[in-house]
């Protein structure tokens, strides 16, 4: 076989594959050599820092309980995204084995080719009538979600007001516009009002925030800012990630909380937390906005469709959440039962009333340290620490389930209150 060699600038003719090992062999791997040196070095960095970031492996199918690489024992997971305990419901799992056989695998193809099923226009149908909106759009993410909204709806003539603590995905998202950018104070409603005065000569205005910021547990004073999107005729987008499905009375997330459902203009969220914890996000609000999003949105023009059992199971977890509230009450038992008896014990819980529970301990390797020491006594929690949240402000960040009972929550704190005094934290 002959293959075209490059020397000197100038493609020629090899002879052989062997023979193209050669080309200019001490360049190439002197620079992978200094390439690979420069990352050891900042891998190093992490490790001495303590915030180096180790992946358990689990064994078993995502639920209260877990079996984890290396141990023969089950331990108790609170460190999961699976507010409502739906990841591992048996009507869940059968409605994906069911479609899988239906419709198969996947669609190997984007929407608008030869990419959208009846169940994909179905589920978008019962995303909109649960959030009470006109229309939805589904993403393989939120973070697609995310990355594809504002470089549609904004142009140079418009601004986009972000609250400073927003997910990384928003960061992004808002990156990939060319709006008039404005970042105010973490639920700071003065400096929000005051980058609202600064902006008032765009076109239109879009106050980004999270509806709960993943991290704290805290949830974004939505009265104040609709309030003030009212007043400086702005619109209002919420990222729902961390209460769709399981935050307020029936789940309807941050509004339903607040009494203020259908008060936010654009909701995004995911489906890969509560909502059955597989894949996959969506941005739900005005038909025109959807229907732009399709024509324009590069996410989802020129991303895979959601696979047909992905879509099987968020649609099923859906007719769950709409026949009853059952699982949305019993995740804020769980959560007021354990951040009352932490609290009682000593600890720092941060955030509002949320299933997000971060137990604050400052230091990085403390917070690693003692999540390792929580799995050596059967509960599974990780340490959180720079860069995933600001430096000295390292955490252990606990999540409530549905799926958890007293029993659980109590054997928990138990391993908290043990842990906490070997390693000082609690008296």
């Amino acid at each position: 076989m002959q293959f075209l060699l490059r020397k000197g600038g100038a493609l020629a003719m090899g002879s052989t594959v062997q023979a193209s090992r050669w080309v200019q062999p001490a360049r190439r791997h002197g620079a992978l050599a200094a390439a690979r040196a420069l990352l050891a070095a900042q891998l190093d960095e992490i490790r001495e820092a303590g915030t180096w970031k180790t992946e358990r492996v689990i064994t078993t199918r995502q639920d209260a309980s877990i079996g984890v690489e290396g141990r023969s024992d089950r331990v108790l997971n609170f460190c999961a995204n699976n507010y409502l305990g739906l990841s591992s419901h048996p009507d869940v799992v059968q409605a994906g084995k069911d479609a899988l056989d239906v419709y198969g695998a996947g669609l190997s193809s984007v929407r608008f080719i030869c990419g959208t099923q009846d169940i994909h226009k179905e589920l978008e149908r019962k995303i909109s009538e649960f959030h009470g909106r006109e229309d939805a759009i589904l993403y393989a993410s939120c973070f697609d979600a995310n990355a594809g909204l504002f470089e549609v709806l904004l142009t140079p003539e418009d601004a986009v007001l972000s609250d400073e603590l927003n997910h990384a995905s928003i960061i992004d998202g808002i990156r990939l516009c060319k709006a008039q950018k404005h970042r105010y104070k973490h639920k700071d409603m003065k400096d929000l009002e005051a980058k609202l005065r600064d902006s008032q000569s765009a076109r239109m205005r879009l106050i980004v925030t999270d509806g709960v910021f993943s991290m704290d547990g805290n949830v974004c004073p939505l009265p104040e800012i609709v309030d003030l999107a009212r007043r400086y005729n702005a619109l209002v987008f919420l990222d729902e990630c961390h209460a769709t499905g399981f935050f307020g009375a029936t789940g309807r997330g941050t509004e339903e909380h607040f009494g203020m459902t259908g008060s936010v203009d654009i909701i995004n969220t995911t489906l890969g937390k509560a909502l059955g914890g597989a894949a996959g996000g969506y941005t739900t609000g005005p038909r025109e906005l959807t229907e732009l999003l399709r024509q324009r949105s590069r996410p989802y023009l020129f991303s895979n469709s959601l696979p047909p059992p992905v879509v099987a199971c968020a649609s099923k977890v859906f007719d769950i959440l709409m026949a009853s509230s059952e699982l949305t009450g019993r995740v804020a038992h769980n959560t007021r039962r354990f951040r009352q008896q932490m609290t009682a014990a000593g600890f720092t819980v941060a955030g509002d009333d949320h299933p997000i529970a971060p137990v604050m301990l400052g230091d990085a390797r403390l917070a690693t340290d003692m999540a390792d020491a929580m799995l050596e006594r059967g509960i599974y929690v990780i340490g959180f620490s720079f860069p995933v949240v600001p430096r000295g402000k390292a955490r252990i960040r606990v999540q409530l389930s549905a799926c958890h009972s007293d029993a659980d929550v109590d054997r928990a704190v138990a391993a908290f209150v043990e842990v906490g005094r070997q390693f000082k934290v609690v008296p």
